[in-house]
């Protein structure tokens, strides 16, 4: 959020204005798509001049019609369903939505934002960080606990436990990677019903919305299990060891690397498939998904044993940091073991660099990651390269064999001189 576009009189903190009388600007500007603050001045409605009061009457009923026997016939003759009458299926599916929900959608969008104290501008941008779609005034589509949930993060920022920037920034990251979970979640389930029931994948993907209520509550039990694990454990990495791996990143420095002023000091790798494009394409689906899922399974592993961790995968390629050169090192020689030994995958192009990092967005950026990249693209299949600062910081330690390289002129990075990383003594890294 660019701070030029911040309106300067609003204030989320700010206990609530009632409006000017006939003041219908607030109302106008909350429904346009200009600006980026929070504004909490005002919850006016411009077309009934008026604030917008909670309606507690029949004006937010259930669409649906009520269940009543209005169309049964008036006589015994036997006579068609009544065109109204919604299959079992449709009911499964909104008693699903209610659950998941927590009730019945009989709230429209402006009244949401006003029982929040926000102006309709504020929560949309809270709405689309957390991804959901644009919807028009008129629109029955939320619930009470839409109404708690946007409260829930404008209090954070009102009791100045987060900016506004900060409290727009973490809605996205919920929303992004709640999103991707809940997508890939959908079809593993999806995957093993048509496996293990012998359905068509449309017929699972209608049978799951029976089978999702068993499914709901451990789900969401393992994944507040899980934040709290990942969040304890990256408090670890940021803090508890972040001065012993500061320490380490001087080792072969000078001082006028391109990476210097970055803060985090990471081992970064990516590897990458040989090949893959041309098997996808003598691929169908089915088979081509099981590659895919292999290579996801087999690299988060290692790299989780490891200490590492997955950033990300695009395709073929998997991205991953991990705190020290020696863990960066033993990982990425796992890597292309596996993919080397495995009797269904190709082989695999490695690297790995040992530099400064920005990390944002739950990605990670700078001249070390670029660099990592280009290796990936000069290593053999079933080799490991690193850089020649990464190799003076691994070159005393015996579990590893640095074998130099003819120097490379890489774009963006000029001449460069690639050393291949081969196994020293020991075990490597034991995988259970």
């Amino acid at each position: 959020m660019n701070a030029e576009n911040v309106h300067q009189d609003t204030d989320l903190a700010a206990p609530e204005l009632p409006p000017e009388p006939g003041n219908a600007a607030g109302s106008a500007a909350a429904d346009s798509d200009t600006g980026t603050a929070f504004d909490t001045g005002t919850a006016f409605d411009a077309e009934a001049g008026a604030l917008i009061e909670p309606a507690a009457e029949p004006e937010f009923e259930a669409a649906e019609p009520a269940a009543e026997p209005e169309f049964e016939a008036a006589e015994p003759e036997p006579v068609a369903p009544p065109t109204g009458t919604m299959s079992a299926e449709r009911l499964a599916a909104k008693a699903l939505e209610a659950r998941l929900l927590g009730g019945e959608r009989k709230l429209r969008r402006r009244e949401v934002a006003a029982g929040a104290g926000l102006s309709l501008l504020s929560a949309r941008k809270l709405w689309r960080a957390l991804g959901f779609p644009n919807l028009g005034d008129e629109d029955v589509a939320f619930t009470e606990r839409d109404q708690a949930a946007l409260s829930t993060i404008v209090d954070l920022v009102r009791d100045g436990k987060l900016t506004e920037e900060a409290a727009i920034s973490i809605t996205r990251a919920i929303g992004q990677m709640t999103d991707r979970m809940v997508v890939w979640q959908i079809e593993a389930l999806v995957e093993d019903m048509v496996q293990e029931q012998g359905v068509s994948d449309a017929v699972a993907r209608k049978r799951l919305v029976s089978e999702l209520p068993n499914l709901i509550d451990p789900l969401e039990e393992m994944l507040a299990y899980s934040w709290r694990r990942q969040l304890n454990a990256a408090v670890q990495r940021l803090a508890v060891r972040a001065e012993a791996g500061l320490q380490s990143s001087e080792e072969g420095r000078e001082g006028d690397e391109d990476d210097a002023p970055l803060p985090l000091a990471r081992a970064v790798g990516f590897a990458d498939l040989v090949s893959y494009t041309s098997l996808s394409r003598r691929m169908n689906e089915k088979t081509l998904a099981q590659l895919v899922q292999r290579f996801e399974n087999k690299c988060a592993e290692i790299i989780s044993v490891g200490g590492g961790r997955l950033v990300k995968t695009v395709g073929d390629e998997v991205l991953y940091i991990a705190e020290t050169p020696a863990a960066g090192a033993e990982i990425s020689l796992a890597l292309s073991r596996a993919f080397t030994d495995d009797e269904i995958l190709p082989q695999a192009r490695v690297a790995m660099v040992w530099g400064r990092i920005l990390s944002r967005l739950g990605d990670i950026y700078g001249p070390t990651v670029n660099l990592a990249a280009r290796l990936t693209a000069l290593a053999d299949p079933g080799t490991v390269l690193v850089d020649s600062m990464t190799a003076a910081a691994l070159e005393q330690d015996e579990r590893f064999v640095l074998v130099p390289r003819p120097a490379e002129d890489v774009r963006g990075f000029g001449e460069i001189h690639p050393v291949q990383l081969q196994p020293g003594s020991g075990r490597g890294l034991i995988l259970d």
